[in-house]
Formats: structure tokens, sequence, C-alpha cells
């Protein structure tokens, strides 16, 4: 009998939409999840049919951040080569759906903590639930952040928002979020995936497109975000791409 799987990955029109299937622990992050992850990442990026991906929480909850356990196993040795491999891995999976060639959405119900909201950041765009809790949550456990922790939240909230997270402890609702500019749209939770799934479907109609765009986009906004003028020239091959695949249609 095969093993059961904490990250499915499903396809539907165009889009992947990617789960965490561990909601008996609020799809906390393991080394094992983390792994499955780069392997759907892989799997994703292998399919040029794929225009767009949805990343979600299995059970009503995004992800709860670095399970406690596996934090436990490695702070017992954490300069030992086993604890810094089994770190770097959970920090590798969310840099890599930050990496992934479609553009990427979170849908984001119940709330995400710690290397849970570094993953949701990781993504291009978020929606989230009104009522979600988002939370830095390491410095409460006694740990400093990890993983690029303040880079994600200060790149896309900016200094203020990532300073009262993980300095002083602020936590955010859905609504707080979009007043931010951290995330596009805040909808109640029965609305989350529907409203990530429609927008994943409009850039999944034209899976080769969508993924230029998704890499010039991010190469232009960072971070470091790129002048104007390297923006025009980072543009060019694309639009000269789209213009002679239209002649050749």
């Amino acid at each position: 009998m095969s093993q059961p799987t904490e990250v499915q990955v499903d396809r539907s029109d165009g889009v992947a939409v990617v789960t965490l299937n561990a909601p008996q622990r609020r799809n906390s992050l393991t080394e094992s999840m983390a792994s499955e992850l780069l392997e759907a990442c892989e799997e994703v990026d292998r399919d040029p049919s794929i225009g767009a991906v949805v990343l979600r929480g299995a059970g009503g909850y995004f992800c709860a951040g670095g399970d406690r356990s596996t934090l436990a196993d490695a702070g017992a040795a954490p300069a030992g080569e086993e604890g810094f491999r089994v770190l770097g891995r959970i920090y590798d999976s969310f840099r890599r759906v930050g990496s992934l060639l479609p553009p990427t959405i979170a849908a984001v119900e119940g709330g995400a903590v710690g290397a849970g909201l570094n993953l949701a950041l990781a993504t291009d765009l978020r929606i989230v639930a009104s009522d979600a809790r988002f939370v830095s949550g390491f410095t409460p456990i006694g740990l400093p952040p990890g993983g690029g922790h303040a880079s994600l939240i200060g790149r896309t909230g900016g200094r203020e928002v990532m300073n009262a997270m993980v300095l002083f402890g602020e936590s955010l609702s859905g609504t707080d979020l979009v007043e931010r500019a951290l995330a596009w749209q805040a909808v109640p939770d029965e609305q989350v995936f529907d409203r990530a799934f429609e927008l994943a479907g409009r850039a999944a109609g034209d899976p080769a497109l969508s993924r230029r765009v998704a890499r010039s986009s991010r190469l232009q906004s960072g971070p470091p975000a790129t002048g104007w003028d390297a923006g025009l020239e980072l543009e060019r091959a694309s639009q000269m791409w789209s213009m002679q695949r239209k002649h050749d249609a």
C-alpha cells in the first residue's frame, strides 16, 4: 500500500492546485512534507500546460509554520549537520514555491504562522479569508525569525509592518493584510479558493505567456527592484517572442 501523501497536486483547466494535506497538525512543515512540496514544484514546472498555481491548506488552515517536533529535534544540535540540513529543507520548500515558472496564488483560510507566513508570501498573490490570522510567531517561542522572514514581510508590507509583526508581535487579520497591501483581496472563508481559482484561470489560458510574464514581473519587482530602463530591456525579449508567436499562428 502506498504511503499517504501530505502534498497533493491536482490539475484543472491549466491550473495546478497544490494542497498541503496534514490538517491534523494544521499543515505545519516537516522535512518530509517539505520534500514532497519540492517534488510537487518540479512536477508543475515540467508540465508546460500549467499556466498558474493555487497553493492551499487542507482542513481550513493554510500553514502553522515549522512542525514543533521537527524544530525541537533540530534544536538538539542546531549547529550539527543534520539540524542544518532539516531546516534548510524547509527553507528550500518555500523558496522553491517562489521560483515556480507559472504565476502563483496562495488561497489562505484560517491563518499562517512563521514559516507558513513565509510560504504565503513566497507566492505572487494572496487571496485570504477576512478573519484569517497572520502571525510572525518566532519570538514568542524564543526564536529569531528564519527563512528570510523579515525580508519577505518587508518587501511586500514595508518596514513598519515588518517591525510591528517581527519585533513587537502584532498579528494581522486577512482584512488587515489587504489594507497594508500584503494581500490582494479578503473574502469570506467559503469564497477563498473559488476566487483564487478564478484568478488563476485567467493566467492559465495561455501558459507559455503567463510563465514568461511571471518571470519578468518578479525580476522587475524584486527584491531588489530593477529600474525603469532595465525593466524596459528585460521585457523586450518576451514582447518580441509574443509578436513572433502571433505572426506564426
